[in-house]
């Protein structure tokens, strides 16, 4: 069992491998990305990808950053650097076994929301996918209307993908 306090840090490329066992661990293969998918959320302008480490070892992260509002990047895809920040994308979120109901996941969603409210973005967007609706409510998200156009995109993440958003305030806050 992961401690009380993990250390929230930023995720980077020395995380890479520690990270994708997570996501093995976590997503059937369908949702799984290579690593230069994976690692190009890391290099997007305001990128809020996050690792929450316990005695030295990751045991959760965040893959979250800047994006165009309602246009997901389609999964697998290297992302471009050049895309504008108009919300906090939130396009991954795993916990390692060891580290399920620690609240882990709830403090990497904070502190991106606090670090995306510091570059000036105020709303959140997220595709839930695998039954994960229902923990995303949790921290405030809420299923949004979509055009035909992002309804094809959400299909691409399987058939219980779903489309989310919140909005957050200035200091980035989750309420409880």
């Amino acid at each position: 069992m992961p401690s009380k306090t993990p250390i929230i840090r930023p995720l980077d490329s020395a995380d890479l491998s520690a990270a994708l066992a997570i996501q093995s661990e976590a997503y059937p293969p369908f949702l799984r990305e290579g690593a230069d998918a994976f690692a190009s959320r890391l290099d997007v302008p305001h990128s809020f990808c996050l690792a929450a480490s316990d005695s030295g070892t990751i045991i959760a992260y965040l893959l979250a950053h800047g994006w165009r509002r309602e246009d997901p990047p389609p999964l697998g895809v290297v992302l471009s650097p050049g895309v504008p920040s108009e919300v906090l994308f939130i396009h991954d979120l795993a916990v390692a076994s060891g580290g399920r109901g620690s609240g882990v996941g709830r403090k990497l969603v904070a502190r991106a929301f606090e670090l995306a409210s510091d570059r000036g973005l105020s709303s959140a967007e997220l595709i839930a996918v695998e039954g994960a609706a229902a923990y995303w409510r949790t921290l405030g998200f809420a299923e949004a209307s979509m055009s035909p156009r992002l309804a094809a995109k959400v299909a691409e993440y399987g058939p219980s993908a779903r489309w989310m958003t919140r909005r957050f305030g200035p200091s980035g806050a989750l309420q409880p």
